[in-house]
This record gives C-alpha cells, structure tokens and sequence, in this order.
C-alpha cells in the first residue's frame, strides 16, 4: 500500500480523530479510505444519472400522453419489485 502525507487545518485534524476515537475507524487511513471510497462512489451515481439525462434530453419529445408514460413506468416497477 502507498503512503500518502496530508496536511490538515486543525479543526480538520480534530474532526478525524474525533471519528476515530468515536469507535466507527480503527485510524486516520481507515477514515480517510472510507471518504475515498464514498466519493468514488457518488461520482459514479453521478456520471451514471447524468448520462440518463443526456439520452433522455437527445432522445426528444416523447408522443406517448403522459398517462401512458406513467403507466409503463409503474408497470417496471413492479416487475422490479417482484423480480428481487
């Protein structure tokens, strides 16, 4: 594993080693590991629903009624639900 040296504003400092202390991290590295990973993590979702919106806002205006829209959608949802 690489080593990485990071400097810190005290209250920063305090705040995780207070997240430590709390039990939740066995170290600093666990704590900061975690906040990686967590925002790896959201930037992904993010990257995801963004393409979702760029096809929905390229693939135009839709000629189904509203109605329809909902209908098909609470239909996928359902078989969503029963398919977990």
């Amino acid at each position: 594993m690489a080593t990485m040296n990071v400097s810190l504003p005290n209250p920063m400092k305090v705040w995780v080693e207070t997240q430590v202390r709390s039990g939740q991290y066995g170290n600093a590295s666990d704590y900061v590991r975690d906040l990686i990973r967590r925002d790896q993590q959201n930037r992904e979702q993010i990257k995801v629903l963004q393409q979702a919106i760029s096809k929905g806002i390229e693939s135009g205006i839709s000629d189904r009624s509203m109605l329809d829209i909902l209908k098909e959608a609470r239909s996928k949802a359902q078989l969503t639900k029963y398919e977990l």
